[in-house]
């Protein structure tokens, strides 16, 4: 065997290795949903005093939401392993044990724990630890083998990023935080049940009880168009409120409807790419939502 060969097939490093449990880009919108939370909780443009908390509060956050994804390899390493879409992580395929796992897990939650207890305020802290204990533990270990609503329950600690933003700098959580917070709550079980249709093979041989694999094709379908009406109305709630201006609702009106009109056509006639291209908007949806209402913001 050649040594460019041998190379090619050497394990990925540990670091990379390591970085893979964090889930790197989950992180990645989890941390800029915090964000969104963290400059709409504060008017015009921030204080040199203001940055340096939101930043602080972000490394927080990403330190204790990587730990809750490290916990989860963990737990469903065997799932993972049975597969395609998460059989190549590093618990999966035994090149990372369950103590090493742990122990990575522990010190970033202590990590970022302490980060955001001293230096941003205790209310941060717990809140984010309570997300932590409710996706690692409540979600992953409770709800995800035993129930087919689990993402829908499951989904209030994925919509928990903009309260945590909110309070790092407010202190408190006010209504604005938890009308993003239903935003996403209600955006995650049609996104993830478009990913779930087109993977339901996978799901049944995992053993999980996704919606697709209870009860079936056509029921998923419907449920994810139900969702996305809901949250049609839920994404004008910011408007409504007062907390952004016409840029966020033209913004809100075209992606709302363009996601809905992906879940209609997938309800009416479904194929395997179809899906595919629906998760993939309602990735593009919430990002630019969210985008767009952090542009309105400094437009007001």
């Amino acid at each position: 065997m050649s040594s460019f060969a041998t190379q090619t097939l050497k394990p990925p490093s540990r670091i990379r290795q390591f970085n893979a449990l964090t889930k790197p880009r989950v992180i990645q919108l989890i941390v800029f949903c915090a964000l969104i939370g963290m400059v709409l909780a504060v008017p015009g443009l921030p204080s040199w005093s203001d940055v340096r908390v939101a930043a602080t509060a972000c490394l927080g956050i990403w330190l204790v939401a990587g730990a809750a994804a490290a916990f989860n390899c963990i737990v469903e390493k065997g799932i993972d392993a049975k597969m395609k879409r998460t059989s190549w992580r590093p618990t999966a395929k035994g090149e990372l044990s369950d103590w090493q796992t742990l122990l990575f897990s522990a010190v970033l939650c202590a990590l970022g724990s302490w980060l955001l207890y001293a230096w941003v305020n205790p209310l941060t802290m717990w809140l984010t630890f309570a997300t932590f204990v409710g996706y690692a533990v409540i979600y992953t270990v409770i709800l995800k083998p035993l129930t087919p609503q689990n993402i829908v329950i499951g989904g209030a600690s994925g919509a928990m990023p903009p309260v945590l933003g909110w309070a790092a700098m407010r202190g408190d959580v006010g209504p604005e935080a938890l009308i993003l917070f239903l935003i996403i709550f209600l955006w995650t079980p049609p996104h993830f049940w478009a990913l779930a249709l087109y993977r339901v093979e996978d799901y049944r041989k995992s053993g999980l009880p996704m919606l697709p694999v209870t009860h079936g094709n056509e029921f998923t379908r419907l449920q994810v168009l139900l969702y996305t009406l809901v949250l049609f109305a839920a994404c004008l709630m910011p408007f409504a409120y007062g907390m952004s201006g016409w840029l966020y609702l033209v913004a809100a009106l075209g992606l709302s409807a363009g996601f809905t009109w992906y879940a209609f056509r997938l309800w009416r006639s479904y194929s395997d790419d179809l899906a595919r291209r629906t998760f993939r908007f309602s990735l593009i949806h919430l990002s630019v939502l969210f985008a767009a209402l952090l542009v309105d913001h400094y437009m007001l």
